[in-house]
């Protein structure tokens, strides 16, 4: 990565995108649905709310449900989310930066593809050539399966991509994926791994093969 007083340029030839809280911010829909669904379920909200975040809804429902209950348990969380999922705004400077990007880029997310559809149009954005999702992996995040299949199937080595992310599940799998370098997006990223965690992705520009960050975007730095 190569500093300057404007902040930073990264070659790389891909960039895979998480999508929640990332690409668009669907807390406070998620936040609602998964809270609607411990209700249900007879399940202590702030309990389920706090293994939600970068993790695929499977895996959380798993945590709490026995394997009898999972599937049903699995569809009614999605149809909640679905349902609720129009409140999904764009995260400030995604689309600007989305329009910027060749077709080298894919999203990488915890959610299931029409959740991932829905909560996209909702924000306004565009749904990408390649959509890695939690149906097309094993293990979800932090496992790095999702990064490592979004290069793949870019045709990209992971080692030439750059990860943006917002959680720590998700950092870690681009960290674990090989990623060359793993960008974090807003404050909660604060709290991961990420080399450098940027604001929002309004300083964030795609310029002859490189994302250029701003220095006022930067909320760390790398050293």
């Amino acid at each position: 990565m190569i500093r300057s007083t404007r902040g930073a340029n990264i070659p790389c030839h891909g960039v895979l995108f998480d999508c929640d809280g990332v690409l668009v911010d669907s807390t406070a829909s998620g936040e609602a649905a998964w809270t609607e669904w411990a209700r249900r379920y007879a399940l202590d909200p702030v309990r389920v709310l706090d293994g939600v975040h970068g993790r695929r809804s499977l895996d959380t429902v798993r945590l709490f449900l026995p394997a009898d209950r999972v599937d049903e348990a699995l569809r009614t969380v999605e149809a909640i989310e679905i349902e609720s999922a129009t409140n999904t705004t764009g995260i400030p400077g995604a689309a600007e930066l989305l329009t910027q990007l060749p077709a080298n880029w894919c999203v990488v997310t915890s959610a299931s593809p029409a959740l991932a559809r829905t909560r996209l149009q909702a924000a306004g954005l565009p749904y990408p050539a390649v959509l890695i999702s939690a149906e097309d992996v094993a293990d979800g995040k932090p496992a790095p399966d999702g990064y490592l299949e979004g290069a793949r199937r870019l045709g990209l080595p992971i080692s030439a991509c750059v990860v943006f992310e917002d959680s720590r599940n998700g950092v870690l799998a681009g960290r674990a994926a090989g990623a060359a370098r793993v960008i974090g997006v807003g404050e909660h990223a604060l709290s991961t791994e990420a080399e450098l965690v940027v604001r929002d992705l309004t300083g964030v520009r795609w310029s002859d093969g490189a994302l250029e960050i701003l220095a006022a975007s930067l909320l760390r730095p790398t050293s």
